[in-house]
């Protein structure tokens, strides 16, 4: 089955991903930072028996966190199934997830449910009808903390009103060479939105993958969020592709791009970082017709080639410079002309 984050979506040149984000708590519990180990894993049975209990409408696997190894849970993260956060103690934790990881919920994280829905390319309003779904057949059975002035209650209180987050994935290679994405960042600041590393809060970008995310959810619709989301986001990427089409043009930059492909066609050792940086500019290439290197390919590999994703899909601790060795040999094997 093909995973959201392979396949390419609408305007998947630019657009990786997106996401909706749901936080919900559960009224006669405390949040999870007030719950020991017993609490936590009494809430996270509480919502796994109302989804996947009897019914299972819609088709998710329940995964004990203390049930994984530190690899395998890193690895989450590095596919954004679940948070950074959501690594820590796994104590009473629980992940409900679909069969292509396109519905991802972590129970007992900061809230007691964060409900995440994925689709690749610009897709944020199939995303948001799925988790509207979802949280409507939780909502029916669960007692949701709620109040009519302040919306859904959460533990941080940045997430008060809607509780949502809509993000969407960009690769923005063009905007970043072009030292024009600190004025993006400002800009699209000041119309409720922020621009950050891929990973959210506190982290830089790797392979020029940035998370743009709506930042306010008090006093907004739902829609309105998502509207304004979608709108600035095609502004986003029209400004990507004409920087980008310029770009190539440039034979001192085109000869960067083959460079790259030269590289990650022969070498031997490569390191996440070298990786990151030489798979940026395949990915811009391949965008702008200069690789013949399908994009899904590339989104396969920017996952899969992830420290502990590597581990994981190996079922060993490799150590770096195995790793290195290994990852060069797989991206050699992807990459090369069939």
């Amino acid at each position: 089955m093909s995973k959201w984050y392979i396949d390419k979506g609408d305007l998947g040149d630019v657009v990786l991903s997106t996401r909706i984000r749901l936080a919900r708590n559960i009224d006669e519990y405390p949040f999870p930072g007030h719950l020991d180990a017993k609490g936590k894993e009494k809430v996270s049975e509480l919502v796994k028996n109302v989804l996947i209990g009897k019914e299972n409408p819609f088709d998710l696997m329940a995964v004990k966190l203390e049930d994984l190894s530190s690899v395998q849970i890193v690895s989450l993260a590095e596919k954004h199934l679940i948070s950074p956060e959501f690594t820590g103690p796994a104590q009473g934790r629980m992940l409900l997830i679909s069969k292509d990881e396109g519905v991802s919920i972590m129970l007992c994280e900061e809230d007691h449910i964060r409900l995440q829905v994925m689709k690749p390319g610009l897709a944020p309003l199939e995303a948001y009808e799925l988790a509207d779904k979802i949280d409507t057949f939780l909502d029916s059975r669960l007692n949701y903390a709620f109040d009519e002035r302040l919306g859904y209650l959460t533990q941080c209180p940045t997430n008060l009103g809607t509780a949502m987050r809509a993000s969407v994935m960009l690769h923005l290679p063009a905007l970043t060479r072009t030292g024009k994405l600190s004025q993006l960042s400002a800009t699209v600041s000041k119309l409720g939105l922020t621009i950050r590393g891929a990973y959210g809060e506190g982290t830089g970008p790797r392979g020029d993958i940035y998370q743009l995310s709506n930042q306010i959810t008090l006093g907004i619709t739902e829609k309105a969020a998502i509207d304004n989301l979608r709108a600035i986001t095609l502004q986003i990427v029209s400004q990507e592709r004409q920087l980008a089409a310029e770009l190539v043009k440039n034979p001192e930059f085109a000869d960067k791009i083959y460079r790259a492909y030269g590289v990650l066609s022969s070498a031997r050792l490569l390191s996440s970082d070298e990786f990151f940086e030489l798979i940026s500019l395949i990915r811009m290439g391949a965008a702008n017709e200069l690789i013949p290197i399908d994009i899904e390919k590339i989104n396969e590999l920017i996952v899969n080639m992830q420290p502990a994703t590597i581990n994981a899909n190996r079922g060993e601790t490799l150590d770096a410079r195995q790793r290195d060795v290994l990852r060069a040999e797989l991206v050699r094997e992807a990459i090369r002309p069939q």
